[in-house]
């Protein structure tokens, strides 16, 4: 019996889907414990493409249990799409659940997040417009909707009646925007509440029974501990808790059950949206990870700002997040390059341990290290990497005083390098 958490350790997109594909191979449970359809994640599987934004990464296995915690937000409609859309391609859902107290993202969310992005303007976080933080909002201010709301239709109906005259009134007072018809959303939701019925449950108590029964149980963490409501770059982040301590709270699963939480990061550094950032690059080797690394958004499209690894940054993800062990992504995309920098220190700046005061003009202190040229994306064993790359991973290693277990050298399920 093992459970298992992996966390993305830098600003998402780090790789967690391919990371969380491989090691699932022995898990019988994958739980998703935070965020929305705005996370992406990315398995290829025998040059097959998937993108899941709210589906765990293990419905690729068909004799996993996939299971979304408590502690996300769903979009009805997308959900449904990604379901019938791996149903499509063969996937079936028989080991599929919803926690009942997962809450539902509205149509009034996705309005609310587009137009206070608009009020914003150059002030704007940047968000997927998903509707996410909205969702969130009305979460902690005692308004939201659970899926055990949703799929009892007189307390759906009470509760959406009592929140629209709300939303309704911010709309047509301070927006200047019609406000929402009652019965379309009613008819609308009650249709797709019919449809998700069968997966909800008690996800917590699930859990519990799976690991009394000596069950493994993998945490699928989504985006990444620099965007953590507490501990990221505030107010440039998420608004759930992508961190390790998001599990317990996102899931119902009890702390002293954890046995590894794993991280993930590239070799190099990127950020989607606004925010510090940095060792971002605008020249031509920021162009080259750009490219080579194929650095477009999951769920936005929109290009990623690339930059060199920021040791200080990663060391602040082990510390808050407990990590026993890295998993390195993306070690390929640096074959090509003569130099490969990495950030160091931040000089004289105070702000060396946290993120909360980073700025993008810090002085970045960085430390030089040769390139390699050989294609390494096929190499299966750690000692036949160029020793260039060798150096760089170790370096890595010994700074954030962690194992690097896993190295990945390509985007297939089969590029990667164990080490344990």
């Amino acid at each position: 019996m093992s459970t298992k958490v992996v966390i993305g350790a830098q600003w998402g997109d780090e790789g967690k889907g391919k990371a969380t594909d491989k090691l699932a191979e022995t898990a019988d449970y994958v739980v998703r414990f935070s965020g929305g359809n705005n996370a992406g994640h990315t398995v290829i599987v025998q040059n097959e493409k998937y993108e899941l934004h709210l589906i765990p990464s293990g419905i690729i296995y068909e004799d996993k249990k996939n299971v979304i915690g408590n502690g996300t937000v769903i979009d009805p409609t997308a959900l449904i799409a990604e379901i019938e859309g791996l149903k499509e391609r063969g996937h079936t859902f028989n080991n599929f659940y919803i926690s009942e107290q997962a809450h539902v993202v509205m149509p009034y969310h996705k309005l609310f997040d587009g137009l206070e992005e608009k009020r914003k303007g150059d002030s704007k976080i940047g968000t997927t417009k998903k509707g996410i933080g909205p969702a969130y909002t009305d979460k902690v201010a005692r308004r939201g909707i659970r899926f055990c709301d949703l799929i009892e239709e007189g307390i759906f109906k009470k509760k959406l009646k009592d929140i629209l005259e709300y939303k309704n009134l911010i709309l047509e007072k301070v927006y200047e925007q019609p406000g929402f018809s009652y019965q379309e959303i009613l008819d609308q939701y009650l249709e797709l509440a019919e449809e998700i019925k069968p997966y909800i449950t008690d996800t917590s108590l699930l859990l519990d029974q799976a690991y009394q029964k000596g069950e493994n149980i993998f945490f699928e963490g989504a985006q990444g501990t620099l965007l953590d409501i507490d501990y990221g770059t505030y107010p440039y982040v998420t608004s759930s808790n992508p961190t390790s301590g998001g599990v317990c709270i996102g899931t119902g699963f009890g702390p002293t059950k954890i046995d590894d939480i794993i991280g993930v990061a590239k070799a190099y550094l990127t950020r989607v949206g606004k925010g510090p950032f940095p060792t971002e690059l605008f020249d031509e080797a920021g162009q080259f990870l750009l490219k080579k690394g194929h650095e477009f958004g999951v769920t936005t499209g929109r290009p990623r700002r690339c930059g060199w690894l920021d040791l200080p940054l990663l060391k602040y993800a082990v510390r808050v997040n407990g990590l026993t062990e890295l998993v390195l992504t993306k070690i390929d995309v640096l074959s090509g390059l003569d130099e490969i920098k990495v950030c160091t220190s931040y000089g004289n700046d105070l702000h060396t341990t946290s993120p909360s005061g980073l700025l993008d003009n810090s002085t970045i202190v960085y430390e030089s290290f040769p390139g390699w040229q050989k294609n390494i994306s096929k190499i299966k064993q750690f000692n036949e990497l160029p020793k260039e790359a060798r150096d760089y991973i170790n370096m890595i290693e010994d700074e954030i005083n962690l194992p690097i277990t896993v190295i990945g050298t390509g985007p297939a399920r089969e590029d990667v390098i164990i080490r344990k």
